[in-house]
């Protein structure tokens, strides 16, 4: 996945669009954002993200209401204008039929908007959910909510969701995975250094005004909160470590209901499978068996009070940014400036919109297919798409490390992976979702549980290789390794700033951080277990598995060594799959930039030589910079390094980068060859 100036007008992405296959000649300009962006102070060879980037960081710092600033929040921005115009105009539009999307994208944001009826009515929108809380008399009935608190998106103890099984991808299947847990990771609760005994200080007086909020006096909230990080200690205890939930082998343990029995026997599994909507159940695949049975411990170890206080708390926790100001400035104060550094909220009109398009994102995508994205972008996104392909094929034929009937089969999964592109060719039917300009709460509510009956509908029946994951008016994309896919969305045709995108730049960007990343997501250190038909296989010969492991582990060493915030290091286990993915993705978007006739006259623009705008393009597409707040949350909780480590650590492998800018030995960018990895 890739994680997620002037703004582009809908003209001047069709003008990208037209000139995404054009050679620019000569031709100079004095708004080339690669120039613009560039900081002269910072030598190239020494941190060329910096090099790169370091101008624009300056003359644009991080708003107060955001944790980052940089391509992916300009955008973001520009993509939000287009869903707030969507948003406004359907929330006017009186005449909109009842049960329509247009009446529901309205009423959602209408709901939103509506500050006086939130304020008013403060917790009271929770009520009949905490009743059912407060209800529970025993285990069977506490399993019950639970289920519940799963249905209604607020969940507890543990993830549960339905998805392709990993050994038989054409099926979905059941999975119960580790969570439960209020902050981001299991290390949160362990680590000793002054950054999370400080975190975990502040989440316990977090717990504690939400539950002064709820009503309670100070030594009784106060009270709830120990017990509660207590709780939650005991979970995180059980839990695998980040870089730990990535095998996916060890993470695959089918078992039988009966064996869940066995496992955790204090919960009534097929009563519990049936609360939460499926039915005729008989296997499941367990993430992480152990953290099962820790929990089969804690069910006893804790009171059935201790128990309904945690489930009060996930319903609270899990919907106080959308209660009255209270209940959300508290939320805001932990997770938004505590944990990610943010100085102030964002403004309740971008709040909104996100949370429409993250709650009506596909009754939204529909509207933006056709008022806002231009003709074309399917074509365009899918000619770069299959340039990535072609040349991929050829590394893959001419790798000096792999047998050839390993290449073989890789090939063929090259050659199988399913490219969708710009947005579905159906859309998944909402009609069943009321939404009314009632409590926004109980709208996000309503349509939380809308997508965990989806999901849960999907039980016994075939996987729909045809479905997306994401919208077309979302900036990123993804490899699914169990489908063999991968998906791009159509607002990643955006470059802004350009009106002529020259193919330096878009083959750095689209080609190299986009389709090069995510098809080398199916030959990383996770997707490579997966055949061409997305089942957890090995196709690969003893030998060339050992020699592919070998390299891979030099790229965690690689990573390892990046030192981020004091004594902090990028976690090179855990983000290894997407170092390969960032290694893989720029060497092919510079193999198929290779074929352009830019790359082959050979000609500057600006002062820039091909090669050199490709890297400075390259650069562009992770030009992020980060609060160190969130930069530490990253580090503990996230597969991806930091936006610097992900140009400056591939680069550092590629000689063409060295050639282009003259590195060095000596220079901080320069590794010695024996380092340096190569992989695809």
């Amino acid at each position: 996945m890739r994680y997620p100036a002037s703004l582009l007008t809908v003209c001047s992405i069709f003008l990208l669009i037209q000139a995404c296959s054009q050679a620019p000649g000569k031709k100079e300009s004095g708004n080339d954002p690669l120039i613009q962006h560039m900081d002269s102070s910072v030598h190239p060879a020494q941190n060329f993200f910096r090099f790169a980037n370091n101008r624009w960081f300056k003359e644009n710092p991080i708003p107060a209401s955001e944790n980052s600033n940089g391509i992916f929040r300009t955008i973001a921005d520009m993509v939000n204008d287009d869903i707030m115009k969507i948003c406004e105009s359907s929330a006017a539009d009186t005449k909109a039929e009842t049960g329509s999307n247009k009446k529901k994208i309205g009423d959602f944001y209408s709901s939103g908007m509506d500050t006086l009826a939130i304020e008013k009515a403060g917790l009271t929108p929770l009520n009949e959910e905490l009743q059912k809380i407060e209800a529970v008399s025993d285990l069977p009935s506490l399993m019950k909510a639970l289920a519940h608190l799963h249905r209604i998106g607020a969940g507890g103890m543990f993830s549960f969701y339905v998805n392709n099984d990993d050994k038989i991808s054409s099926k979905n299947a059941l999975f119960i995975w580790q969570g439960g847990l209020g902050l981001p990771d299991r290390d949160y609760y362990f680590n000793t250094d002054e950054r999370n005994t400080n975190l975990r200080k502040e989440y316990v007086k977090h717990i504690s005004r939400m539950f002064q909020l709820m009503g309670h006096d100070d030594a009784t909230s106060g009270q709830f909160s120990q017990t509660l990080m207590a709780m939650e200690t005991d979970m995180a205890k059980a839990s695998r470590k980040l870089e730990d939930t990535r095998d996916p082998v060890k993470n695959y343990n089918k078992v039988s209901i009966t064996e869940m029995y066995k496992i955790c026997p204090n919960v009534n599994w097929n009563e519990l499978m049936t609360e939460m909507g499926v039915h005729g159940a008989d296997t499941v695949i367990l993430g992480q068996p152990e953290f099962m049975k820790a929990l089969n411990v804690q069910l006893k170890k804790y009171t059935l009070s201790d128990w309904k206080l945690y489930l009060r708390w996930n319903l609270v926790n899990s919907y106080a940014s959308y209660l009255s100001k209270p209940f959300d400035n508290q939320n805001f104060a932990f997770y938004g400036t505590v944990l990610s550094g943010q100085k102030e909220q964002k403004p309740r009109w971008k709040r909104v919109v996100e949370q429409t398009d993250g709650s009506l994102g596909e009754l939204i995508g529909q509207v933006y297919v056709s008022e806002y994205c231009p003709k074309g972008t399917k074509e365009k996104l899918m000619e770069i798409g299959e340039n990535i392909r072609t040349v991929y094929a050829d590394r893959i034929k001419n790798l000096d490390w792999m047998s050839d009937s390993t290449k073989q089969k890789a090939l063929n999964k090259l050659n199988k992976v399913m490219m969708k592109v710009g947005y579905p060719d159906k859309w998944k039917d909402m009609s069943s979702l009321t939404i009314d300009r009632g409590p926004y709460v109980l709208n996000v509510m309503r349509a939380n549980t809308w997508g965990f009956q989806y999901m849960t509908n999907k039980f016994g029946k075939p996987v729909d290789r045809t479905e997306w994951g994401m919208y077309p008016q979302t900036y990123n994309a993804y490899y699914n390794p169990s489908n063999n896919e991968i998906v791009v969305p159509a607002c990643n045709i955006i470059v802004p700033g350009f009106e002529l995108a020259d193919d330096a730049v878009l083959y750095g960007i689209i080609g190299g951080s986009t389709f090069g990343h995510e098809l080398t997501h199916g030959f990383d250190d996770q997707g490579s277990q997966y055949d061409e038909n997305g089942n957890l296989a090995d196709w690969w010969s003893k030998e060339d598995r050992e020699k592919f492991v070998a390299k891979t582990q030099r790229i965690v060493k690689q990573y390892n060594d990046y030192a981020v915030l004091d004594s902090m290091h990028v976690n090179g286990d855990a983000t290894q799959g997407e170092n390969i993915a960032d290694l893989g993705g720029i060497v092919m978007g510079y193999e198929a930039f290779k074929k352009t006739e830019q790359y082959k006259k050979g000609e500057k623009i600006n002062g820039l030589t091909p090669d050199q705008r490709f890297f400075l393009g390259y650069g562009y597409a992770w030009m992020v910079n980060l609060r160190p707040e969130s930069m530490a949350r990253q580090i503990m909780s996230d597969v991806h390094s930091p936006s610097e480590f992900r140009v400056n650590g591939p680069l550092s492998d590629m000689p063409e980068f060295y050639a282009a800018f003259g590195v060095k030995e000596g220079d901080a960018m320069w590794r010695p060859d024996s380092l340096r990895v190569r992989i695809w």
